[in-house]
């Protein structure tokens, strides 16, 4: 076992014993190294130098030092007669030249300088206390005497100091024994009699046994507090023992109503049973008649006469965005706060027990506006009065409403643009027809022409140089060219504005997106504040693409309306830095032939994007766009044509939009279905 543990392990009483030993020890040691240090420093500051001194003033004697400047043997002679002197070291004299004439050393020899010159750098070298003492000599320089100072103690010293250090420790080891005796009595004991104590509380169980009363101190107080517990630990044993008495009477007159209940219990786990079966046969019922009232489209909520929300679905949950438990309960304008502006009629109907209907309210969801129907049913039984609630989105009916409408609308409008288109032949006709006359008059080969000429008295070829001179026959020609075009123009309009009989037949797309090209680079709507012309049109068709089954008319209409789209965001750019572009593409990729119409304009943000082909949705201003050209292409393509239509856009870059349309190994399937829709 480790020290550290053996000492911790140790008792109370023990471990002050031996921290007060320690203690005393160090205190031991500390005071005979101080006291030893302090001799040795004292020695060595003031003993030594004061010998040295001693001795200085006898050598100094002028009748001493007289002779022993003459020879090396006086000099010995008279070194030898220190010797008698314990502080003295070394010494060593030095002549009027600075040669040693004669050194002493007592003890280890050390190295005295052998010139007086180098006694100073010497001195420096040597940690010891030295004297230096002129000796003067008649009629020379004067000599000098070197002495070095003992660094050693006396031994009386060192006696002295064991004396008083035995002294010390058997001091020391006398009042240890006495606080020993103390700590024994005043600390270990009491905690030996309480540790005995407890053990034989323990042993015996009897906790009737107390503690002696001790001093006012720690282990007094512990020794109260020991037999505080003990007093308390004796009136719980003996609450305990009654307790025990008491439950023991209790058990018996238990086991006399056990009996009584088994028999009470068997009754209820009957009724028990019963009763769960007819839960769980209403549960059924229920979840039953929750599925069927989810399941219906319409948003339905039922309330009890305060107005408190009753039943709720899941379309309520998901038009109010409030859920089932949090709606159960609540009064209806807080589950539903659209519905606060309905309370007078939902009241009324309660109380007059009548249908109230809302034909139209608008909320926004989504982000998106739409249209519900509400109806107000008058709700009565068993639980009392109340009011059942039936939302309906009407959003789609009304826009199929007005898709009519504005279709009847159109159609109106293509009728009227070809009996105008009929009354412009007319005059473009005659204008056609009367340069091809003026023509005709101004020819010479025409022998009536110069007859004509001769009765008039002018020659036939001076008029021609005249009208040439004055560039009418290119005027004429400007009157002949833009006549064909409106002609070409009013019969691309008659043959877009005839209804179209759905029978599919072989396309040359290329051909026909260059007519809808012309189309719109004639369209006067197209000249509103920019110039279709002035877009740079790229057509990349697929030379391996063939005829495709398609209705001529209405792939035209879509493909007009597609470019139509394209100007005008090509139009809205902000930035013109880059040209105007739309790119036609056609590509064969079985089973489908696709057609693409790009465009580098403004584009569309994804929830635009996403309603694209939504009836009457358009970002144009009021009066400027109906919102149906590109869902009436959609149904063209994907209805008339079963085919796809699809879209995708980037904000600042542009948008491309595809349409695919069967192939001829498809057409069988969509004649066949075409005639069964007949």
């Amino acid at each position: 076992m480790p020290l550290r543990q053996r000492l911790e392990n140790l008792p109370v009483g023990q471990k002050l014993l031996a921290a007060l030993l320690v203690l005393l020890t160090t205190v031991l040691l500390v005071a005979n190294l101080t006291f030893i240090s302090a001799a040795y420093y004292i020695s060595q500051e003031s003993m030594a130098p004061q010998a040295m001194q001693t001795i200085g003033r006898l050598i100094s004697n002028p009748n001493l030092a007289a002779q022993a400047l003459n020879s090396a043997e006086n000099a010995q002679s008279l070194l030898k007669e220190l010797k008698n002197y314990n502080p003295l070291r070394a010494a060593a004299l030095y002549d009027s030249n600075g040669d040693r004439l004669a050194q002493l050393q007592q003890g280890d020899k050390l190295k005295l300088p052998e010139r007086f010159k180098s006694v100073e750098a010497w001195r420096l070298t040597e940690f010891r206390n030295t004297q230096l003492i002129s000796i003067p000599k008649a009629g020379k320089e004067s000599g000098h005497l070197l002495l070095v100072a003992s660094s050693e103690l006396p031994t009386a010293f060192y006696t002295g100091t064991f004396t008083a250090s035995a002294g010390i420790l058997v001091f020391s080891v006398l009042l240890w024994l006495v606080v020993a005796r103390q700590i024994r009595r005043l600390i270990t004991e009491p905690i030996y009699q309480l540790e005995e104590l407890s053990r034989q509380v323990t042993r015996e169980e009897d906790y009737a046994l107390r503690a002696e009363p001790g001093n006012n101190d720690e282990i007094g107080s512990l020794a109260e507090a020991f037999n505080t517990m003990l007093s308390r630990i004796e009136a719980r044993e003996q609450q305990l023992k009654r307790a025990r008495d008491d439950s023991q009477d209790a058990y018996s007159q238990a086991q006399g109503m056990a009996e009584e209940t088994r028999h009470t219990n068997r009754k209820l786990e009957l009724e028990v049973q019963v009763r769960s079966k007819i839960e769980k046969k209403l549960t059924g019922f229920q979840n039953y008649l929750n599925s069927i009232i989810d399941s219906m489209p319409s948003a339905l909520i039922a309330l009890d006469e305060q107005l408190y929300v009753t039943q709720w679905n899941q379309e309520a949950s998901a038009l109010s965005g409030t859920p089932l438990d949090e709606a159960l309960n609540q009064p209806i304008f807080l589950a539903f706060p659209p519905m606060k502006a309905f309370l007078p009629k939902i009241r009324h109907t309660v109380e007059r027990h009548i249908v109230a209907k809302i034909e139209r309210v608008t909320w926004v969801k989504d982000d998106v506006p739409h249209h519900y129907a509400l109806t107000f049913y008058p709700l009565t039984g068993g639980a009392g009065r109340g009011v059942v609630i039936r939302i309906d989105d009407i959003t789609q009916r009304l826009s199929l409403e007005d898709m009519m409408v504005q279709s009847e609308k159109m159609l109106s409008v293509g009728g009227l643009a070809a009996g105008m288109a009929h009354e412009i032949n007319n005059p473009l006709g005659a204008i056609l027809h009367n340069v091809q006359n003026i023509r005709r008059r101004l020819s010479p080969d025409l022998p009536k022409n110069l007859e004509q000429a001769e009765l008039a008295g002018i020659k036939l070829e001076a008029v021609n140089q005249y009208l040439l001179s004055r560039e009418v026959p290119q005027l004429l020609d400007g009157i002949q060219q833009a006549g064909a075009r409106a002609a070409k123009i009013v019969s691309h309009m008659l043959n877009f504005s005839r209804l179209s009989n759905r029978k599919m037949a072989p396309c040359d797309l290329p051909a026909l997106i260059d007519q809808a090209v012309e189309i719109a680079s004639n369209d006067f709507d197209l000249t509103i504040g920019f110039d279709f012309k002035g877009q740079a049109i790229i057509r990349q068709f697929d030379p391996n693409l063939g005829p495709v089954p398609g209705t001529a008319n209405e792939l035209e209409q879509v493909l007009l309306n597609l470019l139509k789209n394209a100007a005008q965001a090509i139009h809205q750019r902000i930035d013109d830095g880059e040209p105007g572009r739309i790119i036609l593409r056609t590509r064969l990729n079985p089973p489908w032939a696709e057609i693409q119409v790009e465009d580098n304009g403004v584009g569309m943000p994804e929830n635009v994007r996403k309603r694209t082909f939504e009836p009457f949705f358009t970002t144009k201003e009021i009066g400027q766009g109906t919102g149906l050209g590109l869902s009436v292409s959609y149904f063209i393509i994907t209805s008339n044509h079963k085919g796809q239509m699809e879209v995708h856009s980037t904000p600042g870059q542009g948008t491309c939009f595809t349409l695919r349309l069967p192939l001829a190994g498809s057409t069988v399937n969509v004649v066949e279905q075409n005639l069964s829709e007949l």
